[in-house]
């Protein structure tokens, strides 16, 4: 076992390219070679160990940059519901709105200003080129949104004011999941006690006892899609689901666009292959696209090895993560094809079974040893690995919408 781990190590350190910045700004182009090989691809999913950090999210925008600047990339596929990616699209293809009031409907982990960054560029890139744009658009369909709370009510208000207490307490307690997860309050200790799907549930069937009228059956529709946020949320369902629609609506777009896409998600749903979690396996969008696509899709995992993520510090990786043998390799940041020659005991290692580390808002530091995902074979799951040393913390926007 230690000459496996010495030829491990000793394999990292020969074909490790080092990254000289993680500032999507940066002109270096020691990412280059990396990009150029991406470029072969149709979709390209770019996926993060942790949301919270603002290195990962920084070498992941060069990497989009790149492929749009130099190899025809024209989409951005964002694991958000389709709502929201339409404000998205809208700002930067027609300067709708601004960035900051686009992402203040968002999914909370887009609410930063390094989203703001990507947004400002991508909408200068669309200015710059009017005939041939980038297009963003939401993996995940149609969602309720804190408006349509405020619709249903406003329709109470005006026919029955007489309901609106008992409906408003309902429908208070719940809409926090669009500030904070339902999931997450709970790791926190916030959350009120009584599933938020079950609210949900009875302010629907208090809706149905009003007056019959089509203002009712708008807001119906309202408060429907309400109940299936909270009856679809992590909470209700646990992280174990399968992504295909996900995963059809960036082939859709695809074939209806011809557009060559960059897909930007948490690592465990950009891999290629399917992951446990916990207990339970879960197929993610980049599984999917890899049996549809084959090779035209690849898959990049960003991580770390520590650091500040702003709401916790985390720990040097446990030592049976892959990340932990990344960290082996001393350098700030830096990528290393899984692809490339092997000696056998590498090659094995490289085909076999993995664990990397996962940070997501439910994490502890005291249970660091569980924040990890499962994989069958490394290389297939990952065709690239990006490593990044120490991380800080992405920049929250100060203004966040409920």
């Amino acid at each position: 076992m230690l000459s496996t781990t010495v030829d491990i190590r000793a394999w990292l350190r020969d074909n490790a390219i080092a990254i000289d910045s993680t500032e999507p700004d940066s002109p270096g182009t020691e990412l280059d070679g990396l990009i150029a090989r991406l470029a072969t691809a149709t979709v390209v999913g770019l996926g993060e160990s942790t949301r919270f950090s603002r290195q990962t999210f920084g070498v992941r925008e060069r990497l989009l940059r790149g492929l749009v600047e130099r190899h025809g990339f024209r989409a951005l596929a964002i694991q958000d519901s389709a709502r929201s990616g339409e404000r998205w699209d809208r700002f930067v293809t027609a300067g709708a709105g601004d960035p900051e009031s686009v992402l203040a409907g968002a999914w909370r982990p887009w609410r930063t200003e390094e989203s703001v960054a990507t947004l400002r560029w991508i909408r200068a890139y669309n200015l710059a080129h009017p005939d041939d744009p980038v297009r963003i658009f939401g993996v995940e369909p149609p969602r309720a949104e804190p408006s349509d709370y405020d619709t249903v009510l406003d329709y109470v208000r005006r026919a029955a004011p007489d309901r609106l207490a008992a409906i408003e307490a309902h429908l208070a307690p719940i809409r926090t999941a669009h500030q904070v997860d339902e999931h997450v309050q709970r790791h926190q200790g916030t959350h009120p006690g009584r599933p938020f799907a079950e609210h949900a549930e009875d302010a629907l069937e208090l809706l149905t006892t009003l007056p019959d009228t089509g203002e009712r059956a708008s807001a119906l529709t309202h408060a429907r899609m309400i109940r299936d946020f909270h009856r679809q949320s992590v909470a209700s369902q646990g992280f174990a689901r399968d992504e295909r629609p996900s995963a059809e609506t960036v082939l859709e777009w695809q074939r209806s666009t011809g557009a060559k896409i960059v897909y930007w998600d948490g690592l465990a749903h950009t891999t290629s292959l399917p992951i446990v979690f916990g207990t339970a396996e879960f197929r993610g969008t980049g599984s999917h696209l890899r049996t549809e696509l084959g090779e035209r899709y690849v898959s990049v995992g960003i991580g770390f090895h520590h650091g500040d993520l702003g709401a916790a510090v985390a720990p040097n990786p446990q030592p049976d993560l892959v990340d932990a043998a990344l960290g082996e390799v001393e350098l700030p940041a830096y990528y290393v094809d899984l692809h490339a020659a092997a000696p056998e005991p590498v090659h094995d290692w490289l085909i076999g079974p993995a664990k990397l580390r996962t940070i997501s808002g439910v994490y502890d530091p005291a249970a660091d040893a569980t924040a990890n995902i499962r994989l069958s074979s490394l290389a297939d799951a990952f065709d690239v690995l990006i490593h990044v040393r120490e991380t800080t913390p992405v920049h929250w926007l100060s203004q966040v919408s409920d």
